[in-house]
């Protein structure tokens, strides 16, 4: 497939499906680009030839604006912030993050407000379109200037500036420099603002926003099937989720968490009355819709507020090339992203937070309506201990999850350079936060998974006589069952669960598999597809205008 870069918003999805890089998508230019360009070039070129004050194009940057930069050294000086700013440090970042920041570079470049030359443009699509992805390292950027350094290093790997950068390419790591002889490249001298403009911007903390939003919606669903598995394996009392209840508390997210629950719990199949010796369940279980329509919400308005600011203009100065003007101005700051990437922390901490009280409830006699004790698989030998390890596991990970929803932008140092960057979004640090705890959880969700397979086969067992826990669930849920169980290669069926004695498995591999799985959105987020759907109905598009912007796998 192919995907245009115009100017004109992109979805947080189709970034995301670039970023990832299979299925290949090629990337166009199409429209009146071009023109949009030239134009503001043009105005760059009369400014510089008039001797005019403009930051950045005739004068020092940051808290040296002071100084002024002649028409002769304009040029050179767009080549010399691209060295003063090679610095830095940490491991490499997942190179998917840095795919999506030339893309989204590459798409408000091309709006016309930046004073680029369509070669810029086209460069950064053609490394797209040739898999060469710039190294960038993880400790860089404060998000004030926009992500200088990190974009720092794509602008010297495109233009060719140095031979210092490396770059992946054809599955090896080339210079800068044999990179673009590899693809047939000349390097591109920078004219006045080129430069300037390719690094002062929000589109790497946009990029990696993007990432954590989209993976979170997939996981988001697949915590919602997980929570339904484990409410069959309870048997709870399906009251709580009734239209009429949410008719009278009509939180959008609430809403719709109920009627997700009531179609997960029931599509497909026969209604069983609770076997509960309680009138009602404890709040775990009956405050779901409420307790999750909150978190719905919360990450739907994140996605909002990332796709609001990966399709903006976010360099300095803007330039309106129709109306001969420059705005010295801040559309930098990356303030949105910090914040959303705080609260999509928070989201994830919270989703795990629930699953946890639901595994303790499901490892308890004392609460779990007649299961064995921590999921034992079987009673002899006595000396089997059912999921012991893997709930010690989960709470290894709990901790780490909270800890990260800790907000990071009010933490923000007000020195930097010259206190020109008195202020500071912290979009990067931010959203490298999010992205770990994007992984965190995924490794939560890979031990919930399994707690609430081996709680079905169980409970099928004490209602039907057999161990397979399909028999309890609707046409919604049962494709999640089995690709877990195809996932680890179990046999679990009418004969045995899940893990019956404690050494016939390795409960390491078989979460690693899960996590590998929901990395990469295959056959768990696959089997979750009605809830996709249903979310992206509901929820997605927004902000774009052109709806249905999920993934609909």
């Amino acid at each position: 497939m192919s995907l245009s870069v115009s100017g004109e918003p992109l979805t947080l999805s189709e970034v995301c499906r670039v970023a990832a890089g299979k299925p290949r998508v090629r990337v166009t230019i199409e429209g009146d680009v071009r023109e949009r360009l030239q134009a503001s070039v043009d105005l760059v070129a009369e400014a510089v030839t008039q001797d005019r004050s403009i930051y950045g194009v005739t004068t020092g940057f940051g808290g040296m604006a002071q100084v002024t930069v002649d028409g002769e050294q304009a040029a050179a000086s767009q080549n010399n912030l691209l060295s003063f700013l090679a610095t830095g440090a940490g491991a490499p970042i997942d190179p998917q993050h840095v795919r999506a920041a030339m893309l989204l570079r590459a798409n408000v470049l091309a709006r016309g407000c930046s004073g680029v030359r369509p070669e810029i443009v086209e460069r950064l699509v053609r490394f797209l379109n040739e898999d060469a992805t710039p190294i960038v390292r993880e400790l860089g950027s404060i998000g004030a200037s926009g992500d200088l350094v990190p974009l720092s290093v794509v602008a010297r790997a495109m233009t060719g500036q140095t031979g210092f950068v490396r770059v992946q390419h054809g599955g090896q790591v080339w210079t800068g420099t044999e990179c673009l002889e590899r693809l047939g490249l000349e390097p591109i001298a920078l004219q006045p603002k080129e430069g300037l403009a390719i690094v002062n911007g929000t589109s790497f903390s946009s990029a990696i926003a993007a990432n954590c939003s989209e993976q979170t919606r997939r996981l988001l669903a697949v915590a919602l099937g997980v929570q339904t598995m484990m409410l069959q394996a309870l048997q709870v009392h399906e009251e709580p989720f009734e239209e009429f209840v949410h008719r009278h508390k009509p939180h959008p997210g609430q809403v719709w968490s109920a009627a997700m629950l009531r179609r997960l719990l029931r599509e497909g199949r026969t209604h069983t009355p609770s076997t509960s010796p309680h009138v009602q369940d404890r709040y775990s279980l009956r405050c779901l819709p409420q307790y999750l329509g909150a978190i719905v919400e919360g990450v739907a308005r994140v996605r909002d507020v990332v796709e609001t600011e990966m399709n903006s203009v976010s360099d300095n100065p803007l330039i309106d090339a129709e109306g001969g003007q420059f705005y010295q101005s801040g559309n930098f700051l990356g303030q949105y992203v910090g914040m959303a990437m705080d609260d999509l922390r928070r989201y994830l901490g919270l989703l795990a937070k629930h699953l946890d009280v639901q595994i303790a409830t499901l490892v308890a006699p004392e609460f779990n309506n007649g299961l064995p004790a921590s999921l034992q698989g079987c009673a002899e030998p006595a000396y089997n201990m059912g999921l012991k390890g893997l709930q010690i596991t989960g709470n290894s990970i709990m901790p780490l999850l909270t800890w990260a929803a800790n907000p990071l932008v009010e933490h923000f140092p007000t020195h930097a350079e010259q206190f020109n960057q008195n202020i500071n979004g912290l979009s990067w640090g931010s959203a490298s936060l999010c992205w770990r705890s994007v992984d965190l959880f995924r490794h939560y969700l890979s031990v919930s998974l399994l707690f609430a397979v081996q709680a079905l086969d169980l409970r099928a067992h004490a209602v039907a006589g057999h161990y397979d826990g399909r028999a309890l669930l609707g046409t919604l849920t049962t494709p999640l069952y089995e690709a877990v169980c195809q996932l680890v290669g179990s046999t679990t069926g009418p004969q045995r669960p899940l893990v019956k004695h404690d050494a016939d498995q390795w409960l390491e591999e078989y979460q690693q598999a899960l996590h590998g799985d929901l990395s990469d959105g295959q056959s768990l987020v696959r089997s979750v597809a009605t809830v996709l759907q249903s979310f992206d109905d509901e929820f997605v598009g927004r902000t774009t205008g052109r709806g249905g912007a999920g993934d609909r796998r």
